[in-house]
C-alpha cells in the first residue's frame, strides 16, 4: 500500500488510470526511472500523470526530471514515487512535484506531522528572502 503526501497531509491514492512506460501510445500516466531522459519523454494531450521513481533519498536526478518536465510545459499532475524524505518536501514542490508517493512503513517512520511541517514550503524559500 502507498499513501501520498500533499501539502494538505496524508492521503489514499486516488489515481485509478494504470501507469506506462515512456513511448506508449496515447498514454494517460507514464512510469519514469531516474536515469529517463526528461527532454526525450513526449508530451502528448492525452497526458495527465507522470510518476518519477526514486529508488534512494540520496538519488537527486528525479528532481531534475521534474523541473526540466515543467520547463518543458507539461501541465499535469506529477508525483515522485519511493525513497523522499519529508525533510526533501519542500524541494521536491520547487523541483515542480504536486506530490509525493511513499510506502506505509516510511509514513510510519515520518508521519504525517513531520511532512505538514514542511508543507508551507514558499514560505521558506531562502532565495526569496535573501531577494527581499
Amino acid at each position: 500500500m502507498s499513501v501520498i503526501v500533499t501539502d494538505t497531509g496524508f492521503a489514499a491514492d486516488d489515481w485509478t488510470g494504470g501507469f506506462a512506460e515512456p513511448g506508449a501510445a496515447d498514454a494517460t500516466a507514464l512510469d519514469l526511472a531516474p536515469e529517463a531522459d526528461p527532454d526525450a519523454i513526449p508530451l502528448p494531450s492525452t497526458l495527465k500523470m507522470v510518476r518519477v521513481a526514486f529508488p534512494a533519498s540520496a538519488d537527486g536526478r528525479g528532481f531534475t526530471i521534474a523541473r526540466r518536465l515543467r520547463l518543458r510545459g507539461y501541465t499535469g499532475r506529477l508525483r515522485a514515487a519511493g525513497h523522499v524524505l519529508a525533510d526533501q518536501y519542500a524541494m521536491a514542490r520547487r523541483a515542480g512535484f504536486d506530490e509525493v508517493e511513499i510506502d506505509d512503513a516510511l509514513a510510519a517512520r515520518q508521519p504525517e506531522d513531520q511532512w505538514l511541517a514542511r508543507a508551507d514550503w514558499r514560505a521558506h524559500d531562502y532565495q526569496s528572502r535573501l531577494r527581499g
